[in-house]
């Protein structure tokens, strides 16, 4: 298709396509001539990833191009690929490590990590984004006087642990290569608030059971 069908099928106007030729963050298409390119499915699937990425994720345009870097470096394995772009994702603050609320956290993160057997994760605690914001969470929770540590969390942790195993189950429907790992991405991006939404729904649900509409 040339670039007025892929403007049409994407919803996106040409200028906007051509911006983001130029800054990467979709693949050039087969040159026909010095003026005119042809594209196809695979750039409109990009095209509508960079879209959501940008329109509901709400991300940069440096950090769309750094996360689609790891999603096309095919010379990564997979579990390296994909946290490599799940990484780049914006993350809270950094923990402030001499922070005796941080330091306790740590301790209750260890812990639960323990319980659960997760030894990979644990492994890669010191590295990861994903368990920097957790730290920053119960730390949060600990300064204002509540008890929240491995106890608290181990069955939402497990909870948690279901859903990944459903997360990847639906990754591996898709063809092998960049796609899985776009999927992956897009779920990062579009999934989570589904799923914190569902969570405020079910306590919304949950409370009305409980305590009617007082």
């Amino acid at each position: 298709m040339r670039l007025a069908e892929l403007s049409r099928r994407s919803g996106v106007s040409t200028a906007t396509i051509k911006y983001y030729l130029r800054e990467g963050l979709v693949p050039p298409g087969r040159q026909i001539n010095t003026t005119t390119a042809e594209y196809d499915e695979e750039h409109l699937r990009r095209l509508r990833l960079v879209r959501a990425m940008i329109q509901v994720g709400r991300l940069p345009v440096a950090t769309v191009r750094e996360v689609l870097g790891h999603v096309d470096d095919d010379s990564l394995g997979r579990s390296i690929r994909l946290g490599a772009a799940l990484w780049a994702l914006p993350q809270v603050p950094e923990p402030d490590e001499d922070d005796a609320y941080v330091q306790a956290a740590h301790e209750e993160l260890q812990l639960l990590l323990d319980r659960l057997g997760w030894g990979n994760a644990k492994a890669l605690s010191t590295l990861s984004p994903a368990y920097r914001s957790l730290v920053v969470a119960v730390a949060a929770y600990r300064r204002l006087g509540y008890d929240w540590g491995a106890e608290q969390l181990t069955p939402y942790a497990e909870l948690m642990h279901r859903t990944a195993v459903l997360d990847l189950d639906n990754m591996e429907t898709r063809p092998p290569g960049a796609e899985r790992v776009e999927f992956a991405v897009l779920g990062a991006i579009l999934n989570e608030p589904a799923l914190r939404a569902l969570h405020r729904l079910a306590q919304e649900e949950e409370t009305a059971r409980r305590y009617g509409f007082e």
